[in-house]
């Protein structure tokens, strides 16, 4: 059966790593170190997937440009406290393997920024995997689609054979913006009745549904 897409862009945090409370957190924590308002689980979950300060930004309305740097720097102490400890999710490394020795690129999409993602990606073995990634510092954040035209053009592979995977609507709106397909994992930082709303072409619970989903569809 021929492939129905050629490139795989895969989120990280939520998506691939089982780092969603711990980003909560660490933002929440951080704003009990400065004295601000600490955002609500709900809210801390939301803006998970934006560049950090737009993250910030959303999480702590009150939040200064003075005391951005403060912010910044309390909330990267509170999660590297933690970062070499997160795992993956259950299935994540076997089905990224799996679709990398079918052909497949694969890319990240992230809003991480770059020394970020390479820790990770060194950290968990899924480096070599990878073809191509995009970062909050190195280009607009997510829904901008300028992460995903930016991968296809690298890649050198069409919106209609590219694929988005997250856990977000940051992701999905995203991925609508550059006219892309994506899948929605239920298992990350936006509760599934959001993600439904944008009409992904599966809601996924985990890794094992979402390798029954590639081979029936991808």
């Amino acid at each position: 059966m021929s492939k129905r897409y050629d490139l795989i862009v895969f989120d990280w945090d939520g998506t691939v790593m089982d780092s969603t409370a711990v980003i909560a957190g660490s933002i929440q924590a951080a704003c009990r170190d400065l004295g601000l308002p600490v955002p609500a689980d709900e809210t801390a979950r939301h803006v998970i997937g934006l560049g950090l300060d737009q993250a910030l930004h959303h999480a702590v309305p009150e939040l200064t440009e003075a005391m951005r740097p403060d912010l910044v720097a309390r909330y990267r102490y509170h999660f590297l406290s933690q970062d070499a400890a997160i795992p993956l999710f259950d299935g994540a490394r076997e089905t990224i393997a799996e679709l990398h020795e079918a052909g497949y690129w694969l890319g990240v999409a992230t809003g991480k920024n770059s020394n970020g993602l390479n820790r990770a990606l060194d950290s968990s073995g899924l480096k070599g995997y990878f073809h191509a990634t995009r970062t909050a510092d190195r280009t607009l954040s997510k829904p901008n689609p300028a992460m995903l035209l930016e991968l296809m053009d690298e890649l050198g592979t069409s919106a209609e054979r590219t694929l988005m995977v997250g856990d977000t609507t940051h992701d999905l709106q995203m991925a609508q913006n550059a006219k892309v397909d994506a899948v929605a994992m239920a298992h990350g930082a936006h509760p599934p009745e959001q993600l439904r709303e944008l009409e992904p072409l599966a809601l996924v619970d985990d890794f094992a549904g979402l390798r029954k989903w590639f081979k029936a569809n991808a």
